[in-house]
């Protein structure tokens, strides 16, 4: 047998000492994690033998718990804690993507960061810039699972690239998911037949229907109380749309308001101040006057609020809008059918659409936190478990029966709004059922998550709408992923999604004065005529250097 010198053995010893200290496998109540054989051996998922606290700010969810329990303690938050032994603690809540970025915004200022904390594209470069949050990359690198790694490796570095600088990794991103940038028409089908109007494809019809809507009660409850069109107070989302949104009316002109792009001559331009928006904002003016567009829009304190109540017969949202707020809409009548259309298409009959970045919110750490591992290992814990691959099935059995009996994703109370899944994971799940469906493939060859939407899909066939968790993902596929694969869509893609220098002080004025240009002009208090003095005053008050800066961030 060799005789190792005694150096290399010393030396061996503080290998392996150090590899079990990195894998967080010290069972000595330091907080370090501890495996637990098989699966849980890995640093990935291993738990922490003594429980450690993470401070978050979250997101509350639209869902409302009715079972006693509460946002930071109910069976997802419990389910986590018991495989992690992180306890997650809501520093701060906010209802809404726009309230929660204000109080990040807050925090961020404040320099009274929670633990963790999900932010946006320019809060991330503040963070990097004033060296407020940790740097992830070999806790990433030790830390983060096979799984999650696969799906951030599936956008060719895109993703872990945009939460990059000088070569370290500073943040986890979302994968933006295709699916998710078009807004297709979701419209009232049950109404639609009763009255005898064809589906709609154009400007036009959309108008005839909304009118129909309006005038002829399709509620069939002898009054005038229905909408025509849903919208949201601020017009556009710009990125990734949501309900209401009315992006779709300004794509079918080919305008992109918000977002960056190239005119004919290859020159960068802010979509906001095209002559095409102009057409837009003239065509929903014309609705307002008309009544065609909900005259309250810009009153709801949230948008979804004439759906849910049944009283709108048509909105612009991306697929997954019968996982909310449809479910709801039809919890409270089961009568209503809805159905998604790829409309209004443009002049040449193509359906247009403006396709979301790559990423566009980021999970950070705050500098200094004792434990930055424990935020991968809780995305690593409810990853696993959206993606349908958690081997701990009687759990899961657990979780699935509250969603079924409650209505609420176990997704709405993970600590982080932060998703990830493969770009092209609806389009394929959508595909792999049909197959199975029309026996081209075994069912039991279907990966969890297909599988799942798969029995979903059989059950609501034999009884419709009996299991309304399962109605959420069959609708939306059936519907709204069956309208995406049929249609062809022309995708454009904004230049730039960062921050400029100048961006960073005037920015927010020239946003307030597009927010409130637009709204005026479409409820009236403003002619079409003010857009070209909008136009003016962006580009004199800062506009034209920012889209110099722009172009030459982007190589326009």
């Amino acid at each position: 047998m060799t005789k190792w010198p005694r150096f290399i053995l010393a030396a061996l010893l503080l290998l392996l000492l150090a590899a079990c200290r990195d894998s967080g496998s010290a069972g000595d109540g330091s907080g370090k994690a501890e495996p637990e054989g098989g699966e849980a051996a890995s640093p990935a998922y291993s738990r922490y033998a003594e429980p450690i606290e993470l401070r978050i700010g979250f997101k509350v969810p639209d869902s409302r718990l009715n079972t006693g329990d509460s946002n930071d303690n109910n069976p997802i938050t419990r389910y986590l804690e018991s495989i992690t032994g992180v306890r997650v603690i809501h520093s701060w809540e906010a209802k809404g993507e726009e309230v929660f970025f204000q109080k990040a915004q807050l925090a961020i200022d404040s320099n009274d960061l929670p633990d963790a904390l999900v932010v946006n594209r320019e809060q991330l470069g503040k963070l990097i810039d004033n060296r407020m949050i940790e740097d992830l990359t070999d806790i990433y690198e030790g830390y983060a699972s096979e799984l999650v790694k696969d799906i951030y490796d599936s956008t060719n570095g895109e993703a872990l690239g945009d939460a990059t600088r000088n070569g370290r990794l500073y943040a986890l991103p979302n994968v933006a998911i295709h699916a998710d940038s078009p807004a297709l028409l979701w419209l009232r089908q049950d109404w639609l037949e009763k009255l005898e109007l064809p589906p709609p494809q154009t400007y036009a019809d959309i108008e005839r229907i909304a009118k129909a809507f309006i005038e002829l009660d399709p509620d069939g409850n002898g009054k005038r109380d229905t909408l025509g069109l849903s919208g949201y107070r601020n017009i556009v989302y710009g990125t990734k749309p949501h309900v209401a949104g009315l992006d779709a009316v300004f794509s079918a002109y080919h305008a992109f308001p918000t977002n960056w792009i190239t005119d004919s001559s290859g020159n960068v331009m802010y979509g906001s101040i095209t002559p095409e928006t102009k057409q837009a904002l003239g065509k929903l003016a014309d609705w307002y006057r008309q009544g065609l567009l909900d005259p309250e829009f810009a009153l709801y304190k949230e948008t979804q609020e004439p759906i849910i109540a049944g009283k709108s017969g048509m909105f612009f949202g991306p697929w997954w809008m019968p996982y909310y707020p449809l479910s709801e809409a039809v919890a409270l009548d089961t009568k209503a059918e809805w159905r998604a259309y790829a409309a209004p298409l443009d002049d040449s009959g193509k359906f247009v659409t403006h396709m979301a970045p790559v990423t566009d919110r980021y999970l950070v750490v705050r500098k200094g936190y004792e434990h930055p591992e424990a935020v991968v290992k809780l995305l690593n814990a409810f990853t696993r478990l959206e993606r349908r691959q958690d081997p701990n099935l009687a759990e899961v059995d657990k979780m699935d029966d509250f969603a079924a009996e409650t209505g609420i994703q176990p997704r709405a109370y993970y600590p982080f709004d932060l998703l990830i899944d493969y770009s092209d994971a609806i389009e394929k799940h959508y595909a792999d059922i049909q197959q199975a469906l029309h026996d081209k493939i075994d069912k039991d060859t279907l990966d969890p998550d297909t599988r799942l939407i798969y029995d979903h899909w059989i059950a609501e066939e034999e009884q419709p709408k009996k299991n309304l968790e399962g109605w959420k993902a069959v609708n939306a596929y059936k519907y709204g992923v069956a309208v995406l694969t049929s249609t062809a869509i022309e995708r454009v893609r904004s230049v730039f999604y960062g921050t400029t220098p100048l961006m960073q002080s005037k920015w927010p004025e020239l946003q307030k004065l597009e927010r409130e240009t637009f709204l005026n002009i479409i409820v009236g208090d403003a002619p079409l005529s003010a857009f070209d003095t909008f136009v003016a005053e962006w580009r004199a008050l800062g506009g034209d250097e920012i889209t110099a800066e722009v172009a030459a961030l982007s190589g326009g």
